[in-house]
């Protein structure tokens, strides 16, 4: 079968870094990390679990990042390369191990791609105190167990990934699709669950004032999850692009900065006070409430911290790196209360009982409540990833807010 893989190595490395400064699509090029490349089918890697034929697999920013070098060298010691990429996904079914419970060939599903305690082999007993407590996205048994380091499915050795026709899934990370949710729902399903956990982490009040710093992917799921769980808070949305800016109208943004003096938008209805230092970005006295900084870019960091009151909240959960010009005295000066949220887990506290966020997801979505379907655009044949990336990359000339990959004639195996 064919697989977008990623192979880290130190000339693959240094030559992606160099020649990227000049022509960005040698990263995908063969010569830097990322290639196509013919691989067999992944092997069950033990009874627990299930093999999946691929549907449609989501290019996530996550994915970009890491075929652009940009991921922070933290999480080298949790990653063993090559491996297949992709980890948003849906897919059916195709092979059962003896011991993955009930699961049968043909359902539809869609997988949680960490690869925590349970998909590692350890005994219930003997599970990390995070993955005890439900919290199985702060895993420590990363690098242990009986897989090789990966922190999630597509990134793995052991699991391929959804940038194939195949990948594997330990029978606790399998979640069955209702027949009401479409397959561009259920890919939706993994990125709406990182907004989720990030609105129930500590949901706003009511009469808060929030910004939500990006309306790519992230961006757009945070402000879905924020108006799904109830919220009734006065929630603006910065956005680059026409099209973005639609797309959050649609979900309920009360209003899209689209364009104009970010800091001076949100002074005046806020009623802030912009003032200029001797050097660097304007200081805000005052500002919103509640900022989701959902870019995870050096520059949209720094706006946070800075346009977020004295006194308020900045949720980090868009994935930073190693970041630059971000200066710490707005979050001294002010006392911001700073939280970051990555992906999601199984302890989603909502009405007063713990929920697991892909579940929680589905039953949104079979409820209608959530409809996230139309994010999903621009769709192409695996063969096509050189064309894809190019294009996702592109906002100005390619409306794009999620692209995927297609395997159309995955659809009917039975």
């Amino acid at each position: 079968m064919k697989a977008i893989q990623f192979n880290l190595t130190i000339p693959r490395y240094a030559l992606g870094l160099a020649l990227s400064k000049l022509y960005y699509p040698v990263l995908w090029s063969g010569l830097s990390c990322t290639s196509m490349k013919d691989m067999p089918e992944p092997e069950l890697p033990g009874p627990g679990w299930v093999k999946i034929r691929t549907r449609l697999a989501g290019i996530c920013g996550t994915d970009t990042s890491t075929i652009g070098l940009k991921t922070s060298p933290y999480f080298s010691p949790f990653s063993e390369s090559p491996f297949t990429m992709g980890h948003e996904n849906v897919g059916d079914i195709v092979e059962v191990g003896a011991a993955a419970g009930e699961w049968a060939v043909g359902q539809r599903v869609v997988v949680n791609p960490f690869l925590w305690c349970a998909t590692r082999g350890y005994a219930e007993a003997d599970w990390c105190e995070p993955c005890q407590r439900g919290e199985n996205n702060l895993c420590q048994h990363y690098a242990e167990g009986g897989l090789r380091p990966a922190i999630f499915m597509g990134s793995s050795r052991d699991t391929g990934g959804s940038w194939s026709a195949f990948y594997c899934a330990h029978k606790a990370n399998v979640y069955a699709v209702p027949e009401n949710v479409s397959d561009e729902n259920a890919l939706m399903v993994e990125p709406f669950a990182c907004g989720l956990h990030a609105a129930l982490m500590d949901f706003p009040a009511d009469d808060e004032t929030i910004l939500i710093l990006g309306a790519g992917t992230i961006g757009l799921v945070q402000l879905a999850a924020l108006r799904a769980l109830g919220s009734r808070a006065r929630i603006w949305v910065s956005a680059r692009y026409d099209f973005q800016a639609e797309a959050a109208r649609k979900l309920g943004a009360d209003e899209v900065l689209l364009g104009g003096d970010l800091y001076t938008e949100v002074a005046q209805r806020t009623g802030a006070k912009l003032y200029k230092p001797l050097i660097g970005k304007r200081v805000v006295v005052g500002g919103v409430d509640r900022t989701y900084e959902c870019v995870g870019g050096d520059a949209a960091l720094d706006d946070a911290m800075r346009l977020t009151r004295a006194g308020g909240t900045v949720m980090v959960v868009g994935m930073p790196g190693l970041v630059r010009g971000l200066d710490w005295t707005a979050i001294f000066s002010q006392e911001l209360k700073v939280r970051a949220a990555i992906g999601y887990n199984h302890a989603e506290m909502l009405n007063g009982k713990a929920h697991r966020a892909f579940q929680l997801t589905l039953d949104l979505m079979a409820a209608e409540k959530v409809d996230l379907g139309g994010l999903v655009g621009r769709r192409y044949r695996l063969e096509e990833y050189k064309r894809a990336l190019k294009e996702q990359g592109d906002k100005k000339n390619h409306p794009i807010v999620k692209a995927v990959f297609e395997f159309p004639n995955n659809h009917n195996i039975m």
